[in-house]
């Protein structure tokens, strides 16, 4: 028997509204508190929480950015010819998503999600590596980086697998009894809730699988490790979206176009701008400041947040949407979906959540990025008393 595992689960959109008056894990996890997200998406979320640093030092950020100059999608162009009718059904998407990530090569995430074909040229994807691997961030290390370089024995999901396959395939290392650290992420609560909303009853369902799946992990880690140090956490949490507002109309009524006078991202809580002459800058902006929806962030607040981004590569201007506003139809997707993430990180519901079988978290846990410290503290702890261990069993002998 192996004396220590770090174990972390990594449950995404867990948040502190999802779970903090709901009996989650209270009994293999009662210690719990909330965690600041990081403004952004899972692009920035999840980048941020492997690393320690926030997107403006990592540079991981949003998804799609203006960038024709460097653009990965010239030999995609001929999709523009695709019927809309066919091209617009998210089964179609998905399936020419996956095509053109193997095409291109990019191993992180990829998704196409609605954005025109007629446009996507003019487009850079930032996420070409996955930040769950060793030399996966676009800038500085991560964990995998940090328990490489530190021989420290590491299992880590593997999107491609699913929840379940991901389960097994922990469940199987831990047999061996050879790690000292453990990464299991599951993404399935995210997309259920972007379906039904925070407050269905399948959320709370879901959680009661959840629990199941850990009780079956806690029983298989126990049996093969003394002392099972377990952490079980998220990004962000999710908002209900009761209202939708159709930012594409507005700026299109200005009369300006669309990469000659400016370019933009309409993510599905934001609005990313580049502008091409100062005209054109001044009507979006005076557009913009009279929707009462949202905001324009300065380069303060931007500062504020962790990305601020002085060369301006993720846009020149950010429109931010209160909670509980969606952008619609947007990049990410032409129709509403019931609740939404990537709103300001002090909104109620963009809140994280963190778990554990451990009283003595460390204080200075209080945002996401800090998890970066916590794993790397509990690595290493794991493994020099492991080594410790094999070196005594070893005198024993």
């Amino acid at each position: 028997m192996r004396p220590v595992l770090s174990l972390f689960v990594f449950i995404d959109a867990c948040g502190w509204q999802i779970i903090k008056d709901d009996p989650f894990v209270r009994r293999v996890a009662p210690h719990r508190r909330q965690l600041r997200s990081v403004f952004g998406y899972s692009s920035a979320c999840i980048p941020s929480i492997l690393s320690g640093r926030y997107p403006s030092e990592h540079r991981n950020w949003s998804y799609f950015v203006y960038d024709p100059a460097h653009s990965p999608f010239q030999s995609l162009r001929w999709m523009r010819w695709l019927p809309s009718a066919l091209t617009s059904r998210r089964r179609v998407r998905n399936v020419l998503s996956a095509w053109a990530k193997r095409r291109l090569g990019f191993k992180g995430y990829f998704d196409l999600y609605n954005m025109p074909f007629r446009d996507i040229a003019h487009y850079d994807f930032t996420e070409k590596k996955s930040p769950l691997r060793p030399g996966g961030m676009n800038r500085g290390t991560n964990i995998f980086d940090f328990l490489t370089e530190r021989r420290i024995p590491y299992h880590v999901s593997e999107p491609a697998r699913g929840e379940a396959g991901n389960l097994t395939a922990l469940i199987d290392d831990l047999k061996t009894e050879t790690l000292d650290f453990a990464f299991l992420y599951w993404p399935q609560l995210d997309g259920l809730m972007h379906r039904v909303g925070n407050d269905a009853p399948e959320v709370p369902a879901m959680l009661r699988d959840y629990e199941r799946r850990i009780d079956q992990l806690m029983a298989v880690a126990q049996a093969h490790y003394e002392d099972v140090r377990l952490y079980i956490f998220s990004d962000h949490g999710m908002a209900n979206c009761d209202e939708h507002i159709d930012l594409r109309a507005r700026i299109d009524a200005l009369g300006l176009r669309l990469h000659v006078d400016y370019a933009v991202v309409y993510d599905s809580t934001m609005a990313r701008f580049w502008f091409h002459h100062e005209a054109a800058r001044q009507k979006i902006t005076t557009c913009l400041e009279r929707i009462p929806q949202g905001e324009i962030l300065s380069d303060a607040e931007l500062t504020d947040l962790g990305t601020y981004f002085p060369d301006r590569y993720f846009g020149e201007l950010i429109y931010l949407l209160r909670e509980g506003t969606l952008i619609v139809p947007s990049h990410m997707g032409a129709r509403p979906i019931r609740a939404m993430h990537g709103y300001h990180p002090d909104e109620p519901h963009s809140f994280a959540a963190l778990m554990s079988n451990q009283p003595h978290v460390p204080a200075g846990i209080t945002a996401i990025p800090d998890m970066y410290k916590l794993m790397t503290h509990e690595a290493e702890a794991a493994h020099t008393a492991n080594c410790a261990g094999r070196h005594a069993t070893v005198l024993a002998s």
